[in-house]
């Protein structure tokens, strides 16, 4: 079982930054792909960013070159560092992980979910 609870989520005009943070239960490094997906009002769930078992890092492509995924494995914690931001980056944001194998492909259907943060952006 894994456990995951996010911060960081707020209002923010476009152009600004906003860094989530999600605390993990138990140690998941090098067994876990840990992901951050988003979902907006009347929208699919999204997949942003994710660091598979093997460290490998992914973007989708609408966040590339603005948003960055990390891990500090000292302190169990995943973040989203979100640059840029644009209106359309409104959405709840949710910090997933899944004993996937492999590189992320942009999958959503992850066994383990954290409560979600609210980000919204303004014009």
């Amino acid at each position: 079982q894994v456990q995951l609870l996010e911060s960081g989520g707020g209002s923010v005009q476009a152009g600004g930054s906003l860094r989530l943070s999600c605390a993990v239960s138990r140690l998941v490094y090098g067994t876990f792909c840990m992901g951050w997906i988003r979902q907006a009002p009347g929208k699919e769930r999204e997949g942003v960013a994710a660091i598979d078992s093997d460290g490998r890092i992914s973007y989708a492509d609408s966040v590339k070159g603005r948003f960055t995924i990390s891990q500090d494995k000292a302190k169990n914690t995943v973040y989203l560092q979100m640059n840029s931001l644009k209106p359309e980056d409104t959405a709840t944001y949710y910090c997933a992980a899944d004993q996937y194998g492999g590189a992320w492909s942009g999958r959503v259907d992850f066994a383990y979910w954290g409560q979600g943060t609210q980000v919204t952006v303004s014009s």
